[in-house]
């Protein structure tokens, strides 16, 4: 028997004066990673948006657990499912402490004002620790680097104790070094005892290490494949998808893109 998912989306549709995201369909079962990839314009923003209760869909429904979500309950899905994002990190205040960051994830505000108590402030230390950042408990959000704030940010969604997380292109920002750290991180944390199934949006194959295990690619607002990384991430499948010849290449579990000698493009 099957297991039920983790997460679900049943023809997801988004309009507003031209169709966004067409009948979106998408599983995500225990045990699974996935990575979203997709062009500029291909709907990943818009997908992640409605999912995480952004952006009010047009049609379709969304079931996280045993809980489905409707027209009249979407934004309910923000209690439900975590999201790191650039855009979250601005509305953060800039003396609040990296501490007050993962403590504010319990109640699901942006900032924290409140004093917390003795069990809640050892939670949060003890998250501060997992996500590799118990050093910084005191230092101010205006002074930490932006992978630093990336990993507060995880560990202000794992605070909440969320079965789900998105990652909204978790390593823009980041250099080459600082990108290949925080990817490790990502491993560790998805090998971890209780970690939450992870969901990385991202333009960039390079940036789909082995933990992902499955992939839904986009192009033009529909689900142009989805399954498993090794049978999804084709040259053929991506070539089409971003509309360019491309080859992939793998080289110990992770992926290279090569574009067309000859293509020329402005997204």
């Amino acid at each position: 028997m099957k297991p039920s998912p983790i997460f679900e989306v049943r023809r997801l549709c988004v309009e507003r004066e031209a169709v966004i995201l067409r009948d979106i369909t998408w599983r995500v079962d225990p045990g699974q990673h996935w990575a979203i990839l997709g062009a500029n314009g291909s709907g990943k923003t818009s997908l992640l948006s409605a999912v995480t209760g952004y952006l009010m869909p047009s049609a379709g429904e969304i079931r996280i657990g045993s809980d489905s979500f409707g027209a009249a309950d979407w934004r309910d899905v923000r209690r439900s499912v975590g999201l790191v994002s650039s855009s979250l990190g601005h509305k953060i205040e800039p003396d609040q402490t990296a501490l007050d960051v993962i403590l504010s994830g319990r109640d699901a505000q942006i900032n924290f004002w409140r004093n917390p108590g003795s069990a809640e402030k050892r939670e949060a230390l003890r998250v501060l620790r997992q996500v590799r950042a118990g050093h910084l408990a005191g230092r101010a959000w205006c002074y930490l680097s932006q992978g630093e704030r990336q990993c507060i940010l995880i560990g202000r969604a794992l605070m909440a104790r969320l079965r789900i997380l998105f990652l909204d292109e978790p390593c823009a920002g980041l250099d080459p070094v600082a990108r290949q750290d925080f990817l490790r991180f990502l491993t560790l944390l998805a090998r971890s005892r209780r970690a939450p199934t992870l969901v990385l949006v991202t333009h960039h194959v390079e940036e789909i290490v082995p933990i992902f295990t499955h992939v839904l690619l986009l192009a033009r607002g529909k689900t142009f494949a989805a399954g498993p990384a090794a049978k999804t991430l084709t040259s053929a499948n991506l070539s089409a998808a971003f509309a360019a010849p491309v080859t992939l290449r793998r080289s110990n579990g992770l992926y290279r893109l090569d574009i067309g000698r000859h293509h020329a493009s402005f997204r």
